[in-house]
């Protein structure tokens, strides 16, 4: 099957790059210059993935996701640039699935449209089956018990995987130390922090780009741990 990506910029030497990235790996791309463009598009065609700009002329990226997603799931890659950090925050908070900062590299562009496709394609269009959780390129499916980044499979050990599955139920919340041990380890949480951030530790290796600055699986200082790709 080929895949429809709407590319939605008013740059022309960005749509010009991303429909050559895009289309050397098979997909059939669309292009728009404003968000009205945009929208226009996805009322006509069959769009799989959007790339949409923030900063444009008529209408913008933030606006037109807001109306995108009174009618439609399809998977948004905001294109941001550096200065744009509240728009960006504000374009996840009303539904974008991921973005990516400009100049962005085209390898780690093509990776995060392949795992939004395939998000969104396996399970029904945006229809999350009750045991699958996601968030960002994590997925856990309890069914199965498996864990995937980007689609590729990830080998946890017992404790990493309740304490992920814990996390990933819990978007956002904060749980202390003591509370993950006792909750995962079924024990009362003496030596917890140190035992606790050991297997913080190795899955930020498993499944954060950087480990050390993570962008999942985060640290509240003082606090404790959560995860969250906001």
């Amino acid at each position: 099957m080929s895949y429809n990506i709407l590319i939605c910029d008013d740059e022309q030497d960005i749509v010009s790059a991303l429909k050559i990235y895009l289309e050397a790996e098979g997909y059939r791309t669309f292009a728009a210059a404003n968000g009205k463009e945009a929208l226009e598009l996805l009322d006509r065609e069959d769009i799989h993935l959007v790339l949409l700009d923030i900063m444009m002329p008529v209408l913008d990226g933030v606006s037109a996701l807001s109306r995108l997603r009174e009618f439609s799931n399809v998977p948004v890659i905001l294109l941001t640039a550096k200065s744009e950090d509240t728009d960006k925050v504000l374009g996840l908070n009303i539904g974008a699935d991921d973005y990516i900062t400009k100049p962005f590299n085209p390898v780690e562009l093509l990776a995060r449209v392949r795992s939004q496709l395939r998000r969104y394609l396996q399970l029904g269009g945006g229809a999350v089956r009750e045991s699958v959780l996601v968030i960002g390129p994590i997925s856990l499916d309890d069914g199965s018990k498996a864990v995937t980044l980007d689609g590729e499979p990830v080998n946890l050990t017992p404790r990493e995987y309740e304490i992920l599955k814990l996390l990933m139920q819990n978007p956002g919340r904060v749980f202390h130390p003591r509370d993950l041990y006792r909750k995962v380890w079924n024990e009362e949480p003496y030596g917890a922090e140190s035992t606790v951030a050991v297997h913080i530790r190795h899955l930020r290796e498993k499944l954060e780009i950087d480990p050390a600055s993570p962008r999942y699986i985060r640290a509240v200082w003082g606090q404790g741990y959560k995860i969250s790709e906001k």
